[in-house]
């Protein structure tokens, strides 16, 4: 087994190293780019699999090839192309990320970044989703692209995980007519209807208009999804120097939770059934949520070629859910022991952010200069309650037993977190050389009350100050060849207090980064290549019930990464990656130390090929390796690896498109995860269809 899989590693990282070579022997297709206006002066993404510009690295117009860090970016093609209907589906082709680690989770996407969690570093726009207890889950139809950059950035963004910031970039309205719509169909029986359009009123205005209506259901029956959502967008341009784009947006859904299954009962000759098993309750488990976002995004060209940008967004996120949760067995494994949730949050935020770009030249070196003002208002209100569930035969489960009694465990926080912050930038061009220098000074402040029927109430009374920044340092040893090394730090301050009562500290991290990027002088790829050494120190961890939130001290993750992203001749687009992480609790005084993080495997592998054959047929298939991984930060639960197999297909025909896609086409049966909280499995077999008309 252990010589079966170095093989499969190393033929996977073989290759990536041989695609320039194969690049070179391939005739280019140019392909027309579509110019769009983000929260950058300009921001260019391409029809297809390759993203010259980002928006998250260094809020300007730095190519991503140019970049000293590492970025990587999912564009809508490639989103399109493999079907993905979540943002963890999105991500399973990135370097260095865990896509869906609990895998089917209606409720909310919580990837991992080179071994550390990220659900609390998704951003929209590039302002951050705000919520207390992670990040909501954003509509993936909404988005032209989903930008990853892998490391600290808390120089530009202020308070912000060590793991890197996942940045889902939301529909514009262009310039151009344009719709679609459009039906999709699965064989676990969900549904969908969508549509996308777009209108120019005027040379100066136009206006745009998303929605979808969808009925997800997973491969455990009861465990889906109900939604709609509709997004409005539009673009006003009074002059050819100012573009003002508006985005709103609301969503109405009610994600049902997946219970899990006990860790004593995998592995046992029964995965397959306990793969559908439903081990919650209809009767008690039900979901209400609300998500409005509303928002600006302003770029104005001054007289002496400096550029005024700023974004803003207001949310409002509420959200009402009865759960359950499985907790061992009991009666010689013949019964699954079960607790319940209650949860509730009203939520809102507000976040601005300001800045001025221009360029300075002294001799032979330009300066490329941002400065920036950003402002964040988050309050939150919030109950949680756990249950005394009943037992359930699981082979021959009887449902009705709802919780009757009083809850055990009871929370009740309110919280109002206030956060500004004032950061430069300087990214340096002299000849053959990259410079990139980032610094930024927070100030943090915690307000309100808290209390659980452990601890009692308390007050949270909390400042916190920091200062972070980033310095890079790149050369050009070839034309499209770039060298880089950077250090990076970030700053966190954590909304709340552990299970204790006691305010919890802020999260920092620091990075040391080495990498390569190529790319290929006439042709429409990137290679990349990159070592870190990446420490979190304070990170905070839900332990769920009366122990809550917990912070552990310091934690580290070494690795490599290798990225290949190009469109290749004759139709065919390629993205492969391959990540080694090496992760390591440190706390000497810990009961955990040495151990591994959980959700973080040891070897990371993908590869995605898709072909146009210009007569209206594509064809698309992939291989995702997800390495061994432990589960919990006490190791008790170690997840098998597993190579999983996913297949496309489409034909286009004048105005009408078709798609069939499979996920894990040999329909794999395994562990996604195993915690505290259960195992869960990741979705078997999975065959959906699209059908659209464009116009």
């Amino acid at each position: 087994m252990q010589t079966k899989r170095c093989s499969i590693l190393l033929t996977g990282a073989s290759v990536i190293a041989l695609l320039p070579a194969a690049l070179a022997a391939q005739d280019v297709i140019d392909l027309e780019a579509i110019v769009i206006t983000a929260t950058t002066d300009e921001t260019t993404q391409a029809d297809g699999y390759v993203a010259s510009y980002n928006q998250s690295a260094t809020k300007s117009d730095t190519p991503v090839g140019e970049t000293p860090q590492s970025v990587s970016v999912v564009t809508a093609q490639q989103i399109e192309d493999q079907g993905a209907e979540t943002l963890g589906q999105a991500l399973r082709y990135s370097p260095g990320v865990l896509g869906d680690p609990y895998g089917v989770d209606p409720r909310f996407d919580s990837p991992t970044i080179r071994g550390f969690e990220a659900r609390g570093s998704q951003y929209v726009n590039g302002l951050r989703q705000l919520r207390y207890m992670g990040a909501p889950a954003y509509e993936t139809f909404a988005l032209q692209q989903v930008e990853v950059l892998n490391g600290p950035n808390s120089s530009l963004y202020g308070a912000g995980s060590p793991a890197g910031i996942i940045n889902q970039v939301q529909k514009r309205a262009q310039a151009f007519d344009f719709g679609e719509i459009g039906a999709g169909v699965d064989d676990n029986g969900s549904g969908q209807l969508f549509f996308d359009w777009n209108r120019a009123v005027s040379d100066t205005l136009a206006f745009r208009v998303t929605g979808i209506g969808k009925d997800y259901k997973s491969q455990v029956e009861e465990v889906g999804l109900e939604r709609g959502y509709l997004g409005l967008a539009a673009r006003w341009t009074p002059t050819d120097r100012t573009t003002v784009d508006f985005i709103a947006s609301y969503t109405e859904d009610a994600p049902v939770s997946p219970p899990g299954v006990p860790f004593a009962l995998t592995g046992q000759g029964n995965d397959e059934y306990l793969r559908e098993l439903y081990t919650g309750e209809e009767d008690w488990d039900d979901h209400d949520r609300n998500i409005f976002n509303l928002g600006y995004e302003l770029s104005h060209e001054l007289d002496n070629g400096w550029t005024f940008s700023q974004g803003f967004r207001y949310e409002k996120f509420d959200w009402e859910y009865y759960g359950h949760y499985v907790s061992g067995t009991a009666n010689g494994d013949t019964e699954i022991t079960r607790g319940a949730n209650y949860q509730l949050e009203n939520t809102t935020g507000l976040s601005l952010d300001s800045r001025f770009a221009g360029e300075v030249v002294t001799g032979n070196v330009t300066h490329k200069l941002l400065f920036g003002l950003d402002l964040r208002k988050y309050d939150a209100e919030t109950t949680t309650e756990f249950y005394y569930g009943t037992n359930l035969n699981w082979q021959d489960p009887v449902y009705g037993g709802v919780p009757t009694g009083a809850a055990w465990y009871t929370s009740t926080p309110e919280v109002t977190q206030t956060q500004i912050g004032l950061y430069a930038q300087d990214e340096i061009i002299a000849g053959p050389w990259r410079g990139s220098l980032a610094l930024r000074y927070d100030w943090s402040k915690q307000e309100g009350t808290t209390y659980t029927n452990f601890a009692g109430a308390g007050v949270i009374d909390q400042e916190d100050e920091a200062l972070s920044g980033r310095a890079g340092l790149g050369y050009e040893i070839a034309p499209g060849t770039l060298v880089y090394a950077n250090y990076s730090t970030s700053f966190d301050p954590e909304i709340g207090v552990d299970g204790d009562g006691n305010q919890l500290k802020p999260t920092t991290g620091k990075q040391w980064e080495l990498g390569v990027k190529y790319q290929p002088e006439g042709y429409n790829a990137l290679f990349t290549a990159a070592i870190y050494d990446l420490r979190q120190e304070n990170l905070t961890i839900n332990l769920g019930g009366a122990q809550g939130r917990r912070q552990v001290g310091e934690v580290k993750s070494f690795g490599i990464e290798l990225g290949a992203v190009g469109e290749l001749a004759n139709g065919m687009n390629l993205r492969a990656s391959y990540a080694y992480n090496e992760t390591e609790q440190l706390d000497p005084s810990g009961a955990n130390n040495g151990n591994e993080m959980p959700n973080a495997p040891r070897h990371l592998a993908s590869l995605w090929l898709d072909k146009d054959f210009a007569n209206g047929v594509r064809v698309g298939g992939g291989l995702r390796y997800i390495g061994e991984r432990k589960g919990d930060l006490a190791n008790n639960f170690t997840m098998d690896p597993v190579t999983l197999v996913d297949v496309a297909v489409g034909y286009s025909r004048d105005n009408m498109e078709a798609s069939l896609n499979i996920e894990n086409l040999t329909d794999e049966v395994y562990l996604s995860n195993c915690g505290s909280f259960g195992c869960y499995y990741g979705e078997g077999r999975t065959i959906s269809a699209k059908v659209s008309y464009k116009w």
